[in-house]
This record gives C-alpha cells, structure tokens and sequence, in this order.
C-alpha cells in the first residue's frame, strides 16, 4: 500500500475468461477516481476462473498493462486483482469477544480482535480465506450496528460473511500476475467488487442483487443494510451461449462471438423474422443467411438456463428479505438485447442492466457492463485507502493526545 499513498494512484486487474483488461485511476482530493488509463486484450488462458494456460496468461497481463501505461503515461506494477471460478465458496460465521478497555469503550482493536475472532473456521487444509465481510456489529446483544467504534458495551460481537478460494488456484493467479511484473496489493471477489461499481447506496441498504455474467462464469452478490449478506459462483457464462450459438449455425466461435453481440437478443418472438445476417461456415469456404430470429432462439434458452440457476441459487441462500431493490445484471452478456425483459419474467422482481458508476476522466472507455469489475476494484481500492489514512489518523491523534497527557502529569 506504500505505492498507493505516495501518488494517490489505484489499479484494477481483470483476469476473464475472454479478456484481460487493466485501469489505472487516479484518486483527487476530493475522493473522486480518475480514469488515466487502460488497456484490455483477448486471452485464451483462463478457463472458467482458473488457469489452464500460464504463459498465455502472463502475455494477455503483459499486454494489457503496456497499454495501460502508454495510455497513463504512468509506470505500473501493482494493483487490485479480481477472482471468481468454481473454487470459490462463501458461508456465514460469528465471532465474539469481550471488550478489553477499563471504561468499555470498544475500540479499534476490539473490532480487529473480533474479526479475527470470525476467522476461526474449520477450513480444508487445501483452503485459504480471501475476504471476511462484517454484516452487522452487536454491542451487549444489540443488533444492526455498522461501526461500533467509540460505542460503550462489556461484549462486542458481529456477524460475517467469509469467502473462500482453493489455495492452488489462488497461487496460479498470483504466479500468473508476479510473472507479469504486477503485484497484486489485494485479491477481490468480481461479484463484490462489480456491486461497488453498479449498485446504488440506496439499493445496497434495502436489499438488491448483482449478477455479473463474465465469459466463463456467473458471479452472484447479494447486498443487504449496505455490506455483503451472500456470494455464490455459476460455473456457466457467455461462453455457454457463444458456443451453443456457433454449433446451431455451425459456424466458428470467434464468429459466434461477433454475431451475439452484434445480433444477438433473447426475445425471438419480438424478434423480426425479415432481417438476416451473413454467417460463414466452418472452414470459411462459403456464406449463408440466417435470420435474427432464428439466432434470438437459440440464444433465448440458454440465457433462460443461467437466470433459472441464479433464481435456484437466490432460493437456496436463506434470504429472508424480500429484494426491493431487484437484481441488477452486469458483465459483458447483460449487453445482450432483450436480457433484462426476460429476467424480469423469470425472477419476478425488478431488474436492470448495470453501468460502472463514480468515476471520471478517461470514464467513457470503460462506461460498459463488462468492465465493471474492473472499475469496482478501483472503487473499493479506494475506499481501503480512505479507511487506512482515517485509521492512522486517529493513531496518530490518539499518540499526541498520549504525550499530550504526559506532559501535562510531569507538570503538575
């Protein structure tokens, strides 16, 4: 974090299924991050969150980065780093401790103490935590507390929300990013970080969902009171649709893939059946016509599917909440046509697509669903660091107050 609080500049990683993509910010007096550069390219090295192809990896970081330094005109060699894939897992776990102070005053190292107190989880032993997310404090039995810090009690308690990642795949990624010259300052769950990014205080305080649909995954948050109450990762993404779609035309992915996004919708009976498109066939050797409904229903049924299983995963959470605020879809496959009618019906709750909010500068380069990961690290980048500067402020308050105190005793 040293290199954050000497220029005030913040850096998201993206590793994805189908694109590595890099931001650089820059954090104003005001808190307000400035986008100063990015760079982003195709990769073939990851494989629904995991990495099948190290090398491949390593040149798509490399790559990403140069651009991203071109466009800064800014060295860079660490950041914030998102994760998701199969090995990620997530459950719920209290701590509590008593508080230690003679007056009672809960201080900040009580609530460290608590929290570590919520780590004490029996884990596999192949099992590393990655966040530990406090979803409400309790002071002497006292409920809903976000920040008990100055508060007087006798036992301070709190609720979390932890997730979890495979330590194998975990240090691929790491290996991955140092090999790259980038060294990862945190890793961060692409659905929470999305959240930071799309979700509006509002929503995060009633209750909403984001479901971010990245190439080989889908990743699930639910927020509740404004912090995170639930995580979940689907093992299916656009690239489900992508390769459902290339084998009902019969035609090439990387063909498959321009055609979903250029034509693609899920609503074929609102669908025009008069406007075609050209697709080429496998091999190249010829073109044929197929109509924009034909490729709505193909593309309808799967998107169904993955809804169908975000529904399934929102049911079996123990959510007892209702979700005012809807779900809000985001990644690259919220931009396709139709995906929020078709949610609605299916989840019965409210629901729109999610564009990366916040931020300034270079904005309108990454003013897009899929890269709102990317964009919510350097949100949540800088929100740490305002916690960090907050916390040794009032270190160093509470010091000269200390001396303060010791001068006025040796006095009199």
């Amino acid at each position: 974090m040293r290199q954050l609080a000497r220029d005030n500049m913040i850096v998201s990683l993206d590793i994805g299924s189908r694109k590595v993509a890099v931001i650089a910010g820059e954090v104003g007096r005001d808190g307000q991050i400035q986008v100063i550069g990015f760079g982003a390219v195709e990769s073939a090295g990851i494989r629904k969150g995991n990495v099948i192809d190290i090398e491949n990896t390593v040149r798509a970081i490399e790559a990403s980065i140069e651009k991203a330094e071109q466009m800064s005109g800014r060295e860079i060699d660490g950041g914030y780093v998102g994760i998701t894939g199969l090995t990620v897992s997530s459950l719920n776990n209290r701590g509590v401790v008593a508080v230690s102070s003679s007056d009672q005053e809960i201080m900040p190292e009580d609530v460290e103490r608590v929290l570590q107190a919520a780590r004490v989880i029996a884990l596999p032993h192949d099992r590393r935590i990655v966040h530990v997310i406090p979803r409400q404090y309790l002071v002497d039995g006292n409920e809903n507390i976000l920040d008990p810090i100055g508060m007087i009690g006798s036992r301070l308690e709190v609720e979390t929300h932890i997730v979890t990642i495979v330590n194998a795949a975990l240090q691929n990624i790491i290996k991955c990013c140092e090999r790259a010259g980038f060294h990862p300052w945190e890793l961060v769950l692409n659905g929470y970080a999305s959240g930071e990014a799309v979700l509006y205080p509002a929503e995060k305080e009633l209750g909403v969902v984001v479901v971010d649909m990245g190439g080989g995954t889908t990743d699930i948050a639910l927020f509740e009171q404004g912090t995170l109450w639930y995580t979940a990762v689907l093992p299916i993404g656009g690239d489900y649709i992508t390769s459902d779609l290339a084998v009902g035309l019969r035609t090439p992915l990387t063909q498959a893939e321009i055609i979903k996004k250029e034509h693609g919708g899920t609503l074929p009976a609102l669908t025009s059946d008069s406007e075609f498109v050209d697709v080429p066939s496998v091999g190249g050797r010829d073109t044929f016509r197929v109509s924009k409904k034909m490729i709505a229903s193909i593309i309808e049924p799967r998107v169904q599917e993955i809804i169908n299983l975000v529904k399934n995963k929102l049911d079996s959470s123990g959510y007892p909440g209702l979700l005012p605020g809807g779900i809000v879809l985001t990644g690259g496959s919220a931009l396709t046509h139709g995906i929020a009618e078709l949610a609605v019906d299916l989840l019965e709750k409210p629901v729109r697509v999610g564009y990366p909010e916040g931020i300034g500068g270079l904005a309108d380069v990454v003013h897009s669903p899929e890269y709102a990961t990317g964009v919510g690290l350097l949100l949540y980048g800088a929100r740490r660091q305002q916690v960090k500067e907050e916390h040794e402020d009032s270190l160093s308050m509470k010091a000269m107050f200390s001396k303060v105190k010791e001068w006025l005793q040796d006095l009199f």
